[in-house]
């Protein structure tokens, strides 16, 4: 198979986000190997991508590189996908709540237990 990528890329196991399509559905997904041009993603089931051109787009959060990436599908086979990732800037990116929730929810947990603390008399 020829490879066509532009820069060698590393293996490695990320966690990752995919926003997948117009509608906003994200789903979990897991990068195997990485570069600054792009990146293979592998899904835990088979990805129904859109048929027309234009959707095949996605955003890609990997919180392990604290980033996320604008990019275009460039093939996929049953869970697997390849990516190339758009030269727009970060800051054209869908935004995802997930941090903000998480650290607001952590927060929150810390109240309920210094709360539960008060409530059986422990300091």
């Amino acid at each position: 198979m020829l490879d066509r990528r532009q820069s060698a890329r590393d293996k490695v196991i990320y966690g990752g986000v995919a926003e997948i399509g117009e509608h906003g559905a994200t789903r979990d997904c897991v990068v195997r190997n990485f570069s600054a041009n792009g990146a293979s993603l592998e899904f835990s089931n088979v990805v129904q991508l859109p048929k027309e051109r234009r959707s095949k787009r996605m955003s890609l959060r990997i919180a392990r590189k604290g980033r996320s990436f604008l990019a275009k599908v460039i093939w996929w086979r049953d869970n697997f996908v390849g990516v190339a990732f758009s030269a727009e800037s970060p800051s054209e990116l869908p935004v995802s709540d997930l941090e903000e929730r998480l650290r607001k929810s952590e927060i929150k947990k810390r109240q309920l237990q210094r709360r539960i603390k008060e409530l059986l008399g422990e300091r």
